[in-house]
Parts: C-alpha cells; structure tokens; sequence
C-alpha cells in the first residue's frame, strides 16, 4: 500500500509539474503577464472601460511609449508587444482586450508573422488569427477596426526573407475584405505611407518597418477619424 502511495504521489506532483511548467512556457512564449498588473490596475481603477484598445507588436507598443499624449487624452490603452506574431496576440486577446470591456479595440499585426519570429510564414494562419479574434471582440460587444499591415519593401533584421511587399498587398486585400463582408471597419495606413517601391516612405519610417513620429502622427489622424466615427453609431 505504501508503495502505491509514494507512486501515486510521484505521478500527482510530476503531473502538477507538468502544468506548472507549461503555464510558464505559455507565459513566456506569449508574454501572457506582459500587461496583468496594468489591466489590473485599470479595471481596479474605477476608471471609464477604455474607448480603445489597440493590441499589435513594436509597432503599437512604441506608438504609445513615443505619443502616451495621444493614448491618455483618448482614453484609449496600448498593448503592444515588441517582436509578436498574430498567434500571441490571440493567445493573450482575452486577458489584454476582453477582460478591459472597450467599446472599440484596433488590431494591427502581420509583418513579423512574415519575418518569420515564430516559424514559417502561412497567410491563412496568419490572417485566421486576426480574423478569430475580430470574432472574439464582435462576440463580446467590442466594436472591431482591422488596420493594414503597413508598407515594408524588406525585413531589416531578416534580409533573405523574399516577397515582403506582395505578402503584405495580399494580407492586406484579405483584412479588408473580412471587414467589408462582416461590417467591421477598415483603416487603411498602407496607402499614405507606401512609396513608388512599394515600401515606406522615408519620413514615416526609421529602418523601413518601424515608424518615425511624422509616421504616428499620420496614423493617429487616420484611426482617430475611424474611431470618432465608430462613436457616433
């Protein structure tokens, strides 16, 4: 009997361990705590739910950290992670966009899905990601803007990575049709901010994929008047 015991225990604490070390895993791979304490501390606030969230990668996250200015004066709450593939953002869409309640939450991702930061690019994965959690914000009363991936004629830290424009034209034409067919608004950045090359204009960008404040300024006038007119329905 007491043999029976010891097993059973060793294979309850292996199994505990198990779940233990997959939850870091998870957390590590989708930086799942990245923003607890700050969702936390909003939802603990007793402040209005955000207006809007946006959740995208370096992009997002360095629009807010470079212009809070324009975040806190519109009530809306940035949750970008630096280097995040579509699939993460997924993972976290619940904890970092759902739990928050917003009224509206903007979505922009895709170009590190093409430069391959989690594996090999695959443009229905890619695109089903953004299109679940549209799903998931429309299922839950938050209103959905779907952004263009915006114009990159390379991937800079990934130079043998061949097709980037035609990847991104692609995505691009599928994110935009998804909204017009489930009533879902569609802001376009790709198109003021694309070159004769087909890759960014230099004033809106630092190294061709990241963007300069000329840059956030032109996307905040473009998503500020989509929003203003999500309100007014």
């Amino acid at each position: 009997m007491r043999k029976q015991y010891i097993l059973f225990m060793t294979v309850a604490l292996c199994g505990s361990l198990a779940t233990t070390l997959e939850a870091q895993d998870n957390d590590t791979w989708a930086s799942l705590s990245r923003y607890a304490q700050a969702n936390a501390d909003w939802k603990a606030s007793g402040q209005l739910r955000p207006t809007a969230v946006f959740i995208g990668n370096s992009i997002t996250q360095g629009w807010y950290e470079s212009r809070p200015d324009f975040f806190t004066a519109n009530n809306f709450a940035g949750r970008g992670i630096s280097g995040q593939t579509t699939p993460q953002f997924l993972s976290r869409f619940r904890a970092d966009v759902i739990a928050l309640n917003p009224q509206i939450v903007v979505i922009n991702g895709g170009i590190n899905d093409m430069a391959e930061n989690t594996g090999p690019y695959d443009p229905d994965f890619t695109f089903g990601n953004i299109e679940s959690m549209a799903e998931l914000a429309h299922a839950n009363g938050i209103a959905v803007v779907l952004t263009s991936v915006l114009p990159a004629g390379h991937i800079p830290w990934r130079t043998e990575i061949a097709g980037t424009p035609e990847k991104i034209l692609a995505l691009n034409a599928r994110i935009k049709a998804c909204a017009e067919s489930k009533g879902f608004t569609y802001v376009d950045y790709y198109t003021p901010m694309v070159d004769a090359q087909r890759a960014m204009a230099a004033p809106y960008t630092s190294d061709g994929v990241h963007v300069t404040d000329a840059g956030y300024q032109l996307m905040e006038a473009i998503v500020k008047g989509a929003i203003d007119e999500l309100l007014k329905k």
